[in-house]
């Protein structure tokens, strides 16, 4: 896996979050969809705050802080095609369902730039990392640094597209 192109893609999405927040205002943002389910807010407390948690998992991997377990198959193709199966709900886990909340618009730009502070000072580490010490996540299991940089991404693209269905349904009349 190339660390580098994962960190750019990461990037990249990031400016995308970013270039949603700087159209919302204050009342879109908060705004329960028409479609139901989480309002603007409530993905941006989500995905930012499950980054920041996957970060210090990816750094406890790092410091060698995980243990040596394996990789679950199907997760290794997740990994591999950058995207979790289509069609197919995923349930949040309800410990950090419950730290999903309606944020403000400056909560939201303070979470995105912790995450990107955290992940500047995590970056450089990664290559260091031992790829048999692994901490467990949740749903997918045992990750290692270089796996949980990637389900970073996919998990921000993933929630990237839950905005975007929440634009559509607030663009219909």
């Amino acid at each position: 896996m190339n660390t580098k192109r994962v960190y750019q893609s990461i990037t990249k999405i990031v400016e995308s979050y970013k270039a949603k927040l700087a159209s919302q205002s204050e009342e879109e943002f908060t705004l329960t969809p028409p479609i139901g389910g989480w309002s603007y807010s409530e993905v941006y407390s989500h995905i930012f705050d499950a980054s920041l948690l996957s970060l210090i998992a990816l750094n406890n991997c790092i410091k060698g802080e995980g243990e040596n377990k394996p990789t679950h198959f199907a997760v290794k193709i997740i990994l591999f095609f950058g995207s979790f199966p289509p069609n197919k709900k995923y349930k949040v886990p309800t410990r950090l369902m419950e730290r999903v909340k309606k944020i403000n618009l400056m909560a939201a730009q303070q979470f995105i730039t912790d995450f990107e502070l955290q992940m500047a000072k995590t970056l450089p580490l990664i290559a260091h990392a031992n790829s048999k010490i692994k901490t467990k996540h949740p749903r997918l299991g045992y990750l290692n640094a270089k796996q949980w940089l990637r389900f970073i991404e996919i998990h921000l693209h993933h929630h990237l597209k839950q905005l975007n269905r929440i634009e559509n349904s607030l663009a219909k009349p």
